[in-house]
């Protein structure tokens, strides 16, 4: 399985690296030629026809361009470390739909020439009020910020080889930091535990042993989150590794 994700992995970085270059290449090549043009030939009105209707077209190719390497570098986020390490299906329609609507909008906003700092204020505000009242976590609030802003990114008018690079660096510190790479991953959950007489400092591993015998999880340490001597009952966090 980790070989088929590798695999998986370097497939989408070359789908995302190939056909950047191949038209950024080409565009070079054109631009080149066409100067040379310009100087040889008089600019007419029929010249100056053909001349925007290259722009439109180049203008339609870099939209098209980055649009392909937002998505791509979409998919391999999700495909191949949010939801190997998450298992969250119902985030992930969040996820792309924001990455897409923000790179929409900024391509409209930098159509009419408004200003990219504040429309991303905006979206960033709209963001965080509309998700605090949710039971969203931190980390996949990390996430939506990532997808923002590569959305964002994506969407300005920068070069195919500094779009690839910092897409790359972006892939690369995620990947890094949630795929088990240097930190292993630690989850948590809060149980109700009912023998107080466990809760005490020198029971605590016969607490973890009784604890692992009933949830059948590993349990690395746990946390005495409340204790209710009225009930004699206690609300513990329990540390493990999956």
């Amino acid at each position: 399985m980790t070989k088929l994700k590798l695999i998986i992995f370097i497939s989408l970085l070359l789908c995302l690296i190939a056909p950047a270059y191949y038209v950024y290449y080409t565009n070079n090549i054109t631009s080149s030629t066409e100067s040379i043009t310009n100087t040889l030939v008089n600019d007419t009105g029929k010249d100056v026809a053909k001349k925007k209707s290259k722009d439109i077209f180049k203008a339609d190719d870099k939209f098209f361009t980055h649009l392909f390497i937002d998505i791509v570098t979409l998919l391999i986020i999700i495909i191949l470390i949010y939801y190997p390490n998450n298992k969250q299906m119902e985030s992930i329609f969040t996820f792309v739909m924001f990455n897409i609507i923000i790179f929409m909008l900024t391509i409209v906003f930098n159509k009419i020439k408004m200003s990219v700092g504040a429309a991303f204020g905006l979206f960033a505000v709209f963001s965080m009020l509309r998700y605090r009242t949710q039971g969203i976590s931190m980390k996949d609030m990390t996430y939506l910020f990532i997808f923002i802003g590569i959305g964002l990114i994506s969407a300005i008018q920068l070069e195919y080889n500094e779009l690839i690079i910092i897409n790359t660096i972006i892939l690369f510190f995620t990947a890094l930091l949630d795929c088990n790479l240097i930190f292993k991953q630690e989850h948590v959950k809060r149980i109700d535990y009912e023998i107080i007489e466990l809760i005490k400092p020198e029971n605590r591993q016969q607490l973890i042993d009784d604890i692992q015998n009933r949830t059948g999880l590993k349990v690395n340490r746990i946390k005495i989150d409340k204790v209710n001597f009225l009930k004699d009952s206690a609300r513990i966090l329990i540390y493990y590794y999956e």
